[in-house]
């Protein structure tokens, strides 16, 4: 005998028990009722339809009525809403559109009946210049007033995932929007400190946004309404949208015997089967496990409601199907950002007393030297025992499938030290060696294992500063850009040599950037004795905690505007200082070796205006300490300078050429500067007592070091780098480092070397890698020319420790301090 199923609802989830129930059983009779006209449409492209992304309204339909029946042989009825169910008589009460009511019995029922948009009772709800968004009629009312009535302004009440996705598509079709948000910030999901990068956004594109400030009512003035907050602040538009959550549709059975929860959603059991045996429910009306705390709760999204429904039909077929929880895994487009999550944020696990810890990282979206390469932040929390409890991840490219990984990883209970042995599709234009999820891992795995004591930003801004050093291990000109008050800076390079200059008896908190080199200076403060701890995610974590929207004025006619709609706005200071992403022209000098960056940012800064600020990115490591030297040469103001693995990014403000000043005081240039051409014995002895005797004077010397002169500072024993075969050939025909170079004349097949060696020795002189220790040791900058290195493939990791990689900028920024200039 074959079964009766009835299916209440269609969409997400409805639909797809229905269409897997006909795959199982080709002898059910199987009827489907629908309250509107849409049976299975792509709810999550309505406010894309809005917006014009997507042209054709008909690519919003997933399946008809008729495609339905044709396909899957389904009797679907449209327009019939049940209004009551009888769970003694196995019945549903159907009401049609046309007044017409009749009973229909069935053997199984699925219940799938959705949300509805929650509209509070305040003043003046009830306007027709008020939409919410949930179906394809909403969606035509909402595009139809946009499209006829020619509207030039909306409110979006709510900061939830339809609401900003409905600003953004508002702002698309040319509208002035607000958003108003009653809570602190947008985007439940997410944690405050990953959010405001999302508010930043939205701001950034023009978007009024209110946080922290609900709505007291409404007021239809005819040609528009006005929109007075709790703060009594009125914002005036042509339309208002609706999207501060939804409630469960379950008005229809709550005389039934099917049990509900505490807010109305049905209750269901791992098999998606009520408490009544032969009545299932499923999608955003249920109430489910949450995966991570194991609380009940409700979760409304498309792919958890897909499989559910799938499940539901299983079970009904006579398959053991569960459903093992729902971990809220979800994505947003904001303008040209990406936000995604998955699993409990801090606030959730706080609620339920669950302890956990955080790491933050911000590397690229994929090889930094590859051109496009776009920054990324992640957070990943974690527990004692290394199991993951949620990530977010924020950013311009490749969030979503960093999510998709750690989501993956969580669903199959996975660790954060699985995260580091995951082997993922590696290329330069997609990721890195490393990606961003091997990271995270890596980070999460420091902390475990105690190599760190991490504390984060808002912990940090929390935390009790007496008997405490802060400490800034970034270089000089970063900290001079912009610093946590109170940090004393020693840059990580110069720490070793520079730990007399903190007090033992104190705490130290370090920072840096992101959170790497602050890592490495704990390492090194903690082998030291001392007790440090690390903010993770560093300066750009705890920068981001500080932006908030610009304040609202009491009266609002239309939303606030940015600083500038246009590209070619000029900077002032004090904008420099809150953002420092404003700039007015941006070259990407990613994949030129020295000196090419250098020329490239030349020839652009000549066509910019003075004050006008250029945004700089390149990959080659020496243009880090170029840029500098080039800025102090040509009067131009290195704004900002940022090291992010292989990328530089830098911010140049032009300036005024330098004006020579009549009787103004002479600068005595009195340094010395070397340059090393040669790879011979002799002349890299000379080289080095030359060096040494003029530090001994008092001068400055600095070393460069270029083609056959790179072999000095190798290393003598082999490093394992991964090189290309050309590169590694060059390496095995050089000398590998000082103890293996040749004389100039008489070498006699490697006597002439070991007879010198010799001589000097028994004259009690130093030998060379004497030389080379005593000269760095007392301070004279060794140089690696970049350029050199890339065409005799030697990679930094091979030379000894101690130097320092530039080029031919700084080069010539230090000869012209200098009276003395050799060539060797």
């Amino acid at each position: 005998m074959s079964k009766k199923i009835l299916v209440v609802g269609g969409v997400a989830g409805g639909a797809s028990a229905a269409a897997r129930l006909r795959r199982l059983d080709e002898n059910a009779r199987i009827i489907m009722f629908e309250k509107d006209n849409y049976i299975s449409f792509a709810n999550c492209g309505l406010p894309y339809y809005i917006g014009e992304k997507i042209k054709e309204r008909q690519r919003l339909l997933v399946q008809t009525p008729e495609s339905m029946h044709a396909r899957f042989n389904i009797d679907v009825r449209v327009n019939s809403k049940v209004t009551n169910v009888d769970t003694d008589k196995n019945t549903v009460k159907v009401k049609e559109k046309g007044g017409r009511t009749y009973e229909e019995s069935y053997d199984y029922l699925i219940l799938s009946p959705g949300t509805k948009a929650v509209r509070p009772k305040i003043d003046g709800i009830d306007s027709s210049r008020i939409f919410t968004l949930r179906n394809i009629p909403d969606t035509d009312n909402i595009k139809s007033s946009v499209d006829k009535n020619n509207a030039g302004s909306a409110v979006v009440i709510g900061g939830g995932y339809v609401g900003i996705e409905m600003a953004e598509n508002l702002k698309e079709r040319g509208l002035k929007v607000s958003v108003v948000e009653a809570a602190p910030h947008i985007l439940a999901p997410f944690d405050s400190d990953m959010t405001v990068m999302a508010e930043k956004e939205l701001v950034e594109n023009g978007i009024d946004l209110v946080l922290n400030d609900g709505v007291k009512s409404f007021k239809d003035n005819g040609q528009n309404i006005e929109v007075t907050l709790n703060s009594n602040t009125k914002l005036t538009a042509d339309l208002a949208i609706l999207a501060i959550g939804v409630t469960p549709n379950t008005d229809f059975i709550k005389n039934s015997k099917i049990k509900l929860g505490t807010k109305g959603h049905i209750v269901v059991d791992n098999k998606m089967r009520t408490n009544i045996e032969n009545i299932y429910a499923v999608g955003d009306a249920v109430e489910v496990v949450d995966l991570i705390n194991k609380q009940k709760t409700a979760v409304p999204l498309a792919g958890p409601a897909n499989k559910q429904g799938r499940i539901a039909a299983d079970n009904i077929a006579g398959l053991n199907s569960i459903y093992k929880g729902t971990q809220g895994s979800a994505i947003i487009k904001i303008f040209g950002l990406t936000a995604a999550s998955t699993g409990n944020n801090e606030r959730t696990l706080k609620k339920f007393n669950i302890p956990y810890k955080v790491i933050y990282i911000h590397p690229v979206s994929h090889a930094s030297y590859y051109p496009g390469a776009l920054p990324l932040s992640i957070k990943l929390i974690f527990n004692g025992e290394g199991k993951i409890l949620g990530a977010q991840a924020i950013g311009y490219d490749g969030v979503d499938k960093r999510i998709d990984v750690i989501a993956a990883t969580m669903r199959l209970g996975g660790s954060v030290s699985d995260l580091t042995e995951l082997e993922l599709c590696y290329a330069p234009p997609f990721s890195s060696a490393k990606d961003p999820v091997n990271m995270a891992g890596f980070v999460a795995e420091n902390v475990l294992s105690g190599k760190v004591d991490s504390i984060t930003p808002t912990e940090f801004l929390n935390y009790n500063m007496e008997n405490t050093t802060l400490l800034d291990v970034r270089s000089s000109i970063e900290f001079n850009s912009g610093h946590l008050k109170g940090a004393i800076n020693i840059p990580v390079d110069n720490l070793r040599e520079r730990l007399g200059e903190l007090d033992r008896n104190k705490e130290i908190i370090a920072y840096c950037k992101v959170g790497l080199r602050g890592y490495i200076a704990s390492r090194i403060l903690s082998q030291y004795g001392f007790k440090v701890k690390n903010i993770t995610g560093g300066y750009k974590s705890i920068s981001a905690l500080s932006f908030s929207p610009p304040k609202q004025d009491k009266n609002r006619n239309t939303p606030q505007r940015k600083l500038s709609d246009s590209n070619t706005h000029t900077v002032k200071e004090e904008e420099i200082a809150l953002d420092k992403s404003n700039y007015d022209k941006s070259l990407d000098a990613c994949g030129l070796c020295c000196p090419g960056p250098l020329m490239q940012v030349k020839k652009t800064m000549d066509d910019l205006k003075e004050g006008q600020i250029l945004k700089v990115i390149a990959s080659d490591p020496g243009f880090y300490e170029d840029i500098k030297a080039w800025c102090q040469r040509t009067n131009n103001e290195l704004v900002d300078l940022n090291k992010d693995k292989s990328n530089i990014t830098a911010l140049i403000k032009k300036k005024s050429a330098k004006v020579e000043v009549e009787n103004a005081p002479v600068t005595v240039k009195d340094n010395k500067t070397i340059i090393v051409f040669s790879g011979d014995l002799d002349k890299a002895i000379a080289s080095f007592v030359i060096a040494n005797g003029a530090m001994s004077m008092g001068k400055k010397v600095t070393m460069f070091f270029t083609f056959w002169g790179l072999n000095i500072l190798r290393k003598n024993k082999k490093v394992p780098v991964k090189k290309s075969f050309m590169d590694s050939m060059f390496g095995f025909m050089m000398p590998r480092g000082s103890k293996k170079l040749k004389l100039s004349k008489m070498n006699m097949m490697g006597m002439g070397p070991k007879m010198i060696r010799k001589v000097m020795k028994n004259k009690n002189i130093n030998s060379l890698e004497d030389l080379i220790k005593s000269a760095i040791d007392d301070g004279a900058e060794i140089v690696a020319c970049q350029m050199s290195m890339d065409v005799m493939g030697i990679k930094k990791e091979e030379l000894i420790d101690g130097i320092k990689v530039g080029g031919v900028g700084y080069y010539l920024g230090r000869a012209e301090d200098s009276n003395v200039n050799l060539f060797i």
